[in-house]
């Protein structure tokens, strides 16, 4: 939440600077525009995919962790049959 507070010690004077801390659409422009110059159109695309399915991976990853001592332990009493 910005605060605001007077930009002189001088009472009489109106005007206030305002404290912005969240990130606005003209800095996430910028940040966008930095990275289309840095890796080029083509490459981006590519760099999308290569995150998704990192995450993708990842997710499984973690419902693997969950699922697999069930899984273990159903092998384990076909094994034994």
């Amino acid at each position: 939440m910005p605060h605001d507070y007077p930009v002189t010690d001088n009472p009489n004077t109106t005007t206030t600077k305002t404290d912005n801390t969240m990130i606005g659409t003209k800095e996430i422009l910028l940040i966008l525009l930095v990275v289309l110059l840095l890796f080029g159109g083509k490459k981006i695309p590519e760099l999308m995919r290569g995150m998704g399915k990192g995450v993708k991976s990842f997710k499984e990853g973690l419902d693997g962790v969950e699922e697999k001592p069930s899984e273990t332990a159903s092998e384990t009493e076909e094994e034994k049959k």
